[in-house]
């Protein structure tokens, strides 16, 4: 009876996520924004079934993405199925939702790489040189368009600058693919939860968000590549290059991200509205300058324990 019950579950499940994987293939608007629901039958089966259940239930969903939905299912189905599935996996174990999370990052972001080095040496078909290749095309008419106005003296510091910037994308592609994934598995976490507790699914609530910190060991992992990058003074094009830069923009997000949390508490202590850090963080996004200073106070905050020594205070 108990087995007919998990075969029963497996295959609704299943039918699930057939369904949305259809949608987000076939209707690209709205699966654009469904895709981040395709991991929760995943989640929900593997919360509730030991790992052995849970494998079965993936290479079942890989066969029936195929039937259904060809090749181009495929890549969905990995990525989002195995990355439920392992976050699921650590539901049942009760691990707190970081440990999900990085699980969740990981899984995901080894599935992109794999991917793109799969489309790049099989395929030849490289997604990021497309882009770059169109944008540069872009760029020519705009130039050209420029020229015939007798304007091209005003706008080549723009040109310029925008060549700097695709050049830079090259170099910081494994920054993007770091960060897309973490940031995917952030909102696959949270909206899946009301979903998961509507189930009967136990999953440990977040901190606020201005209770969120990050390990101090990330502020000296930074302080060290900033030294890296002023005393070895690497060749642009290099592997150490590429590393050092990579690494400066993924540390510089991660202390952005905690001089928001500060602010947040921050204001929270002060009793002001939620409003005024929300807007502090929309108008950092139009304005690099406030990036760094937010990113200065996540510095500040991890080095010198301020929300700790502003209780003390209190």
């Amino acid at each position: 009876m108990k087995n007919v019950r998990k075969l029963t579950e497996g295959a609704i499940l299943l039918a699930a996520f057939t369904v949305l994987l259809l949608v987000c293939i076939y209707v690209p608007i709205i699966g654009g924004i469904l895709n981040l629901f395709l991991p929760l039958p995943f989640i929900l089966f593997a919360t509730k079934n030991n790992l052995k259940n849970t494998c079965v239930f993936v290479f079942a969903s890989i066969l029936l993405s195929f039937i259904t939905g060809a090749i181009v299912a495929l890549p969905l189905t990995l990525a989002y199925g195995l990355t439920g599935a392992i976050m699921g996996y650590f539901i049942q174990k009760n691990k707190s939702r970081t440990i999900i999370l990085l699980a969740g990052t990981v899984v995901f972001l080894v599935n992109i790489v794999i991917q793109y080095v799969v489309t790049t040496t099989f395929f030849h078909f490289d997604i990021i040189d497309k882009f770059i290749k169109m944008f540069h095309e872009s760029l020519k008419i705009y130039s050209q368009t420029l020229k015939d106005m007798g304007k091209e003296k005003q706008g080549k510091p723009i040109i310029d600058r925008l060549e700097k910037s695709l050049d830079l994308i090259k170099i910081i592609v494994p920054s993007v693919f770091v960060m897309s994934s973490f940031l995917a598995v952030f909102f696959i976490q949270l909206l899946s939860r009301p979903v998961l507790k509507r189930f009967g699914v136990k999953v440990e609530n977040w901190k606020p968000f201005r209770e969120i910190s990050l390990p101090k060991s990330l502020m000296w992992y930074y302080l060290i590549t900033m030294m890296a990058n002023l005393t070895l003074h690497p060749v642009s094009g290099t592997y150490l290059y590429n590393a050092l830069v990579n690494l400066t923009y993924i540390l510089q997000m991660f202390m952005f991200f905690q001089g928001l949390t500060f602010i947040f508490y921050f204001f929270y202590q002060r009793g002001m509205p939620k409003s005024i850090p929300l807007i502090i963080f929309l108008f950092s996004l139009t304005n690099s300058n406030f990036l760094y200073i937010i990113g200065i106070l996540g510095i500040i905050d991890l080095g010198f324990d301020v929300r700790r020594r502003f209780l003390k205070k209190e």
